[in-house]
């Protein structure tokens, strides 16, 4: 048995960065942003078709020192774009999140590989400046605005919510070991399975993987 939507908490780049013997935790997110190539990868081999990443929340923009943001939009607007968009790739991208936190290059790379990668057979959700209260707020919004009656229920709610066409999110994947979703899109995985990797994730391998898909499988034949 396999996902359908498989969700990720990708967590520990700065912790990964001084475990490494380095004092910028730019370079952890450098490798992290990087190894989303292998992540995808190893998922388009096992034929997963939809995938959620949580990249960056409205918390860590605001928080997180200036210089290190700045990093990260960087590597938004260039890194993340040229996985997405090599030619022999399989995944659509859709972006999630309050894009008016982005500078507007960071925003229009994301967008420019959300056009190019439209027609793709897998579909990749980033989340990027996302918060989870909001995403709910604007699934309710879109679900009332397309009333014809002012009525709304869970289905309307759920078309509503930003990214890919499959919302429900059936396996959640954590790194570094931490034991919480921080808003991962509480929505669409009130029902997903769990599997926290002790890995921080750029050390996070395509056995780990398999490891949180046997998890999966696991827990879903006992139910």
């Amino acid at each position: 048995m396999r996902p359908t939507h498989v969700g990720l908490v990708m967590d520990g780049n700065r912790r990964w960065a001084r475990a490494a013997g380095h004092d910028d935790p730019r370079i952890g997110h450098r490798h992290g942003a990087e190894h989303v190539e292998d992540f995808l990868a190893w998922c388009a081999a096992r034929d997963l078709q939809h995938l959620t990443i949580y990249v960056l929340s409205a918390d860590n923009i605001r928080k997180r020192p200036g210089p290190e943001v700045d990093h990260l939009f960087t590597l938004l607007a260039t890194t993340i774009p040229r996985i997405l968009e090599q030619p022999a790739g399989e995944w659509a991208l859709h972006v999630s999140g309050d894009r008016s936190l982005l500078p507007p290059a960071t925003a229009e790379a994301l967008a420019e590989a959300e056009r190019r990668t439209a027609d793709r057979p897998r579909h990749c959700t980033l989340a990027i400046a996302y918060d989870g209260h909001r995403d709910i707020v604007e699934g309710i919004r879109a679900a009332l605005l397309s009333s014809s009656d002012g009525e709304v229920d869970v289905d309307a709610i759920t078309a509503g919510l930003g990214g890919g066409p499959v919302k429900e999110i059936d396996l959640v994947i954590r790194t570094s070991g931490e034991l919480r979703l921080s808003g991962f899109f509480p929505w669409q995985s009130a029902h997903a399975e769990l599997f926290v990797s002790s890995k921080l994730w750029p050390a996070f391998t395509e056995r780990d993987l398999d490891r949180a898909l046997a998890h999966f499988a696991e827990v879903r034949s006992a139910r």
